[in-house]
This record gives C-alpha cells, sequence and structure tokens, in this order.
C-alpha cells in the first residue's frame, strides 16, 4: 500500500479486494491514519442518501468535497487526505466516479469491496481505469505467530536453503502451532477472539458467522441455492478425492449458467480456484483448462467449521483434538486445503495436473503444480507419515527433463532425497 501511494502520487485509486471479515476495512483505515494528516471513512453498506446524493452531479468537484467535509465533519488538505470508500460494490456509482475523483487529483482514494465484479455490481457503470487493485487474503501461519508474539519463523529458512533436518523438540512444537493455527484460521476478528480468551467454542461461533454472512451472499447472488450448495460441499468434494468439478454437457446455456456460477463464486473471494493443467510445462497457462478444477476455502479454519457444519457447534473436544493430532478423521484434505491457502499467500495460482494410470482408464493425480520460472514443481500433500508418493514418483519419471524440484508436504520432519523435498506443513509459505 505505501508502494502504491509513493508511486501513484494521486494518479490512481487503490482497490483492496478480498473476502467479508478479511480485515479489508480496518487495514485501509489504518493505513490512512498513519500516512495521512487527514482522512475521511465512507461506509456505503449504510445507504444513506445525504451522502450518495452528493455523487449525483460529478461535474462540480468543489461542491462534491465541500459536501464530504460537511457530511464527516474533517476539513480537506490537498495532497494529504485519504478518501475511503469502503463496501464500494453497494455503490457502483462511487466506483465510476474514481475516474474523475482521480483526475482532479487533490486526494488519495482507497476502495474496498466484495464481489465487485459480479453482473449486478457492474450494471450500467463504467469501469474506471484509474484502479490498482491488490487483493487481501485472511492471515498466514507467519501472521498468526506475529500475532501470537512469535516473529521467528523466517528463521527457519535456514534450515530448507541447507536441507537440514529440524530437532524432534523443535519440529513437534512448530507442527502443534500449524495444527493451532489450522483449528483457528487466519480471519483477524477470529484470530484476536482466541488470544483473548483462548475458547474453541468462541471462535467456532465466530466462523459459524462469518460462514453465514458468506451463505446469505450466495442466496442473494443465486436464489436456486446451487452457490450455498457448491460451497458447502466443499470438503465433501475435497475428501472424495477421485472426483473433481467438471462443467461438460451439450446444453450451452447450462454450461454458460454453470460456469457463470462458479466465476461469482470466485470473484467473491472466499473460495480458491484450482484449475488443470493437460501439458505441465514452464508456460502453465498455455494448457489451462478451466472445465475441469478443484476448489477451496478462502481460509482453512473456516474449513474446519463447514467440515462439522452440521452441528450445532464443533466443541472443543475437537478442537482439543485437532491440535494435538488425535481428531480420528484423514486429515488429507484438511491439510490441502491449507497448503492450497499458502500458496496462494504466497503469489502463486492454483494448478493441478492428472495422468493415465497403466490401466488406461484411472488417473495418477498431482495435487498441485507450480513454476520457478524455469522448471515446473511438482507438489504433493500427505496427512500422514506414509512414505507412499506413487503419483509423484511417475511423474517424475515421466517428465523428469521439466523437474528440478520436488515437494512433499507433510507432518514429517525436513528431509531432501534427490530431486524431492519432504517439507514439514508449516513451511509452505517459504515455496
Amino acid at each position: 500500500m505505501l508502494e502504491w501511494k509513493n508511486r501513484s502520487n494521486g494518479k490512481s485509486a487503490l482497490l483492496i479486494e478480498g473476502a467479508r471479515r478479511v480485515g479489508k476495512s480496518t487495514i485501509a483505515e489504518l493505513f490512512a491514519k498513519n500516512e495521512y494528516s487527514r482522512h475521511i471513512y465512507i461506509d456505503f453498506s449504510k445507504h444513506d442518501s445525504r451522502l450518495t446524493d452528493l455523487f449525483e452531479d460529478l461535474s462540480d468537484m468543489d461542491r462534491l468535497f465541500r459536501g464530504l467535509q460537511l457530511y464527516t465533519g474533517v476539513e480537506f488538505i490537498e495532497r494529504d487526505t485519504a478518501i475511503i470508500f469502503d463496501e464500494v460494490e453497494e455503490f457502483p456509482r462511487a466506483r465510476e466516479a474514481i475516474k474523475h475523483l482521480v483526475e482532479d487529483g487533490r486526494y488519495d482514494y482507497i476502495e474496498t469491496g466484495s464481489l465487485i465484479s459480479i453482473k449486478k455490481n457492474v450494471k450500467d457503470i463504467i469501469i474506471p481505469s484509474e484502479e490498482e487493485k491488490l487483493v487481501l487474503h485472511p492471515m498466514d501461519f507467519e501472521e498468526f505467530l506475529w500475532a501470537k508474539g512469535n516473529n521467528t519463523l523466517h528463521l527457519m529458512r535456514d534450515y530448507l536453503e541447507t536441507a537440514t533436518p529440524l530437532n524432534d523438540a523443535l519440529h513437534h512444537k512448530m507442527m502443534k502451532e500449524y495444527r493451532e493455527y489450522i483449528a483457528v484460521g487466519g480471519m483477524p476478528q477470529v484470530v484476536q477472539a482466541y488470544l483473548d480468551n483462548r475458547s474453541y467454542q468462541e471462535i467456532d461461533r465466530l466462523k459459524r458467522q462469518i460462514l453465514d454472512i458468506y451463505l446469505n451472499d450466495f442466496r442473494k447472488i443465486d436464489p436456486s441455492g446451487n452457490l450455498e450448495s457448491y460451497y458447502r460441499s466443499i470438503p465433501a468434494e475435497l475428501s472424495r478425492e477421485s472426483l473433481r468439478y467438471r462443467i461438460t454437457g451439450n446444453n450451452k446455456r447450462r454450461i454458460s449458467r454453470e460456469s457463470r456460477s462458479f466465476f461469482e463464486m470466485e470473484d467473491s473471494r472466499t473460495v480458491e480456484m484450482c484449475y488443470h493443467v493437460d501439458e505441465p510445462r514452464i508456460g502453465l497457462s498455455l494448457t489451462l483448462d478451466r472445465n475441469f478444477f478443484k476448489m477451496y476455502t478462502e481460509d482453512t479454519g473456516l474449513f474446519v467449521t463447514l467440515c462439522f457444519y452440521d452441528n450445532d457447534f464443533s466443541d472443543n473436544v475437537i478442537y482439543e483434538k485437532l491440535v494435538s493430532g488425535r481428531l480420528p478423521a484423514n486429515l488429507g484434505y484438511v491439510y490441502e486445503n491449507a497448503v492450497a491457502q499458502a500458496l496462494v499467500s504466497s503469489g502463486h495460482l492454483l494448478r493441478y495436473h492428472t495422468f493415465k494410470k497403466e490401466d488406461g482408464t484411472h488417473y495418477y493425480e498431482i495435487d498441485f503444480v507450480i513454476s520457478d520460472g524455469t522448471k515446473v514443481v511438482p507438489i504433493e500433500v500427505k496427512s500422514s507419515n506414509t512414505a507412499s508418493h506413487k503419483s509423484l514418483d511417475k511423474f517424475l519419471e515421466k517428465r523428469s527433463r521439466d523437474v528440478d524440484t520436488a515437494y512433499i508436504i507433510s507432518p514429517k520432519n525436513l528431509k531432501k532425497e534427490g530431486k524431492i523435498t519432504y517439507l514439514p506443513i508449516y513451511m509452505t509459505g517459504f515455496i
């Protein structure tokens, strides 16, 4: 955000996108408070006509700014005032006005929003080219540790760079910290509540409130209930492993409707899509097939609650077993979601690859495929200490010239064998 402010110097607005409750408003206001002498915060979700009427005539900027100052009680300082448009999707006219506001050049503008691009929120407006977008994700594992007062995770990079295993005591401690992170998640309100009272029941209640907001949004977008159903089924779809989302058929109208539904879910920033790559080479986008994909929740803490959503609440016993590593359910799909979240937070696009087994009817699957700029990097996720990784072995056998490094991410300690690095899941953010 500071880079945008210094580079832009008023020539563009900053649009912060992200799922609801991810902290967009908080970070926008904190930044404005620290970096400007004056700032105002306008929440368009309140639908105050006294405010929105000011944007009906943009031919007189002096009138608009005078009205905003009187409305907020804040006197503006030229080139040292930030104007925050929160929940800008609720009043698309304000977003369209950004073009004229930026051209005026007197003040800086920060927009925040969810569901920015869905049809009803861009209808009848010209989307401004003067926006720079920044996507805010839930807190990653390192940020979770920062919130707990631990700023040392970066020191573990040395272990990875030298392929040196951690001592057992440190490894077990980090795994417990990571399982705690998975249980709590990275939504700021939930993390703060956990740090305040250490009550798993309380954080589960807050996570259910957030999930209810998401599901309510989906029902507003799609009254048929399809989006809500797709979202609630994410844990079940991942746990099945053999099944993936697939958009097929001869009915073009139905295909178009399904594609639009999944786009709207992706645009909500509540989910991350992982698309199939037919030929995993350095240019992964060249053989991207958007008709086949996996879907993950943006926050793994919400994913855990979604797994037990049919219960009235996930009581402390479930969370305590999860944190201690004694939960009897297979954690494979939970860890896979956590790895997906970590890869996205590190700036990677999610891609996966399947290829036929020797029998010609079944498939091997590589959980994630990324690029390091010169080679393909396959990633397999394991929830246990199992040594089997046949899919990865077959992939390396088939495409050895395209791969220098492969990762198996699991609860196991760090180890390197040939091209394969066995990476503890708490180090995923280093990839």
